[in-house]
């Protein structure tokens, strides 16, 4: 092994290498859960131009590590940028789990800009506010309208859709597009310097830029950061489970949830519940978030649903309620990083994405959003690429505009954590007066910006920097007001100091 080579520790699962492309969400694999078939986008992926047709002159192969949504968005975006791209996954299967996420304007906004309007139609709920509320009581302290709200203040809506037709809708936009997909492939070397990776059956890839997309317990990022770097423990773990709405529907005091979709945070020591509609509203998706007690690091953990109603005994009669509804659960163990100083190896080939460099707690509901927009901004940029010798200028680029966005995300994230799980008392009651001042004032009519209102979402500031922002745009400007002079400018320079990261 060369100076330049880095030996990875062993893969979690995974087969030797293969090459099949048969996405999970088809239900071949247990855990995953059937998408929904109006979450179909092969031909988008053929047909939907980006970048205004814009592609690059110089045609870059890409090796990308991890076939989730971060990693699949990201090979969508590079392929139409004109790049040939190969995705790397060690699992034998691929797919997504039976929970819901949310897609926030800030990232709706890419996947119509993707051509993904009508899948969305099909298969998400638009929900129309978020509420808050006691934990023991239900009693409301907090809300926050959205529906046609978000539409028109932050340009694109907010919407609840199930993970597998998210991942259903990405997977078939890289395969549409072209994008190799490998499964059973596990890296277990990287020559950063080439850059190449060794797989576990001994087969060595090469290309001239490698995109760690392999989520929490990046390899990828060890590689950046030069030595082990595991994620840690945040003291927190979820159960998550969807309960049909047909179900609910049946029950007096559970129909409001289901006819009026609403997002529902009940919020009590150390422990909170996210409850809301997805699949047209047909399912009800529900996270509970607790103190860990010994989860495994794994999206598709069997939980014991007994134990999820024991660990939420107490809470208000509808979540006992609807507890009981539940025949069983996922739990997942909550892990954290802390930001990265770079997301770039020094030598300006290998660069991170997604949860790999900036992974999100849960409570902002960002996490899959700054993967994506990270996949946005770095497919845009390296649309102007017209030699392998400008990687390192764009990746630093790419680098310069997303870090501080996603170091604060992550910040917002952790705030949630501490808002959320505060023990009853004095601490809890000026939270709850906090929110229900701002909740009153929405109601009322009145104009309340509420900056730095413990309910995030009703910080007026807050959410248009969160959920305006638009990545495709932020990379053009970059481009217009400073990249294509600065790139000029560098041309001119010698060799070793214009590929400098």
């Amino acid at each position: 092994m060369t100076s330049a080579e880095t030996e990875l520790p062993p893969a979690t699962n995974g087969t030797a290498n293969g090459t099949n492309g048969v996405n999970g969400t088809d239900g071949s694999h247990p855990e995953y859960a059937k998408a929904d078939d109006g979450a179909s986008a092969l031909r988008v992926g053929q047909t939907v131009t980006l970048y205004g047709g814009r592609t690059a002159p110089c045609k870059l192969r890409i090796i990308i590590v991890g076939c989730g949504l971060g990693g699949l968005a990201a090979a969508f975006a590079l392929q139409k940028a004109g790049h040939e791209c190969v995705i790397l996954e060690q699992a034998p299967a691929i797919g997504e789990v039976g929970a819901g996420i949310q897609v926030t304007p800030n990232v709706s906004r890419v996947l119509l800009s993707w051509g993904l309007g009508p899948q969305l139609e099909r298969t998400a709920v638009i929900p129309q506010a978020i509420v808050f509320r006691r934990w023991e009581t239900g009693e409301r302290v907090g809300y926050t309208k959205w529906g046609d709200l978000m539409l028109r203040d932050h340009g694109a809506p907010y919407c609840h859709i199930h993970r597998a037709d998210f991942h259903r809708m990405l997977y078939d936009l890289a395969v549409g597009a072209g994008v190799q997909i490998r499964l059973g492939c596990a890296v277990t070397a990287i020559d950063a310097d080439k850059p190449s990776v060794t797989l576990r059956s001994g087969e060595s890839l090469s290309g001239d830029l490698l995109i760690g997309a392999d989520g929490v317990k990046s390899m990828i990022r060890q590689v950046i950061v030069g030595g082990p770097d595991a994620p840690v423990a945040t003291g927190d773990a979820a159960y998550r489970a969807t309960i049909p709405t047909s179900l609910m529907l049946r029950e007096d005091d559970l129909r409001g949830f289901v006819e009026n979709p609403e997002m529902t945070a009940w919020m009590g020591p150390g422990r909170h519940i996210m409850g809301y509609c997805i699949r047209g509203g047909k399912e009800y998706n529900v996270v509970l978030l607790h103190p860990d007690d010994g989860s495994v690091e794994s999206w598709t953990a069997e939980g014991s649903a007994d134990k999820m109603r024991a660990d939420f005994e107490g809470w208000e009669p509808r979540i006992q309620k609807m507890l009981g509804l539940v025949p069983s659960t996922l739990k997942w163990k909550l892990m954290d990083r802390g930001p990265l100083e770079t997301w770039i190896h020094k030598s300006g080939k290998v660069v991170l994405l997604g949860d790999s460099c900036h992974p999100m707690l849960p409570y902002r509901a960002q996490g899959a959003a700054m993967a994506v927009e990270d996949a946005a901004v770095l497919g845009s940029l390296l649309s102007h690429i017209s030699s392998p010798a400008q990687i390192p200028f764009f990746l630093r680029a790419y680098q310069d505009l997303r870090h501080a966005r996603c170091t604060d995300t992550q910040a917002q994230a952790r705030l949630n954590q501490l808002i959320f799980h505060l023990p009853d008392g004095p601490e809890q009651q000026a939270r709850d007066e906090d929110m229900r001042r701002a909740m009153e004032a929405e109601l009322g009519g009145q104009a309340l910006e509420a900056e730095g209102n413990q309910n995030q979402w009703a910080d007026k500031k807050k959410s248009k920097k969160q959920f305006g922002y638009d990545a495709e745009a932020e990379a053009e400007s970059w481009w217009r007001e400073v990249g294509e002079k600065e790139l000029r400018e560098r041309e001119a320079t010698p060799a070793e100091e214009a590929t400098k990261v």
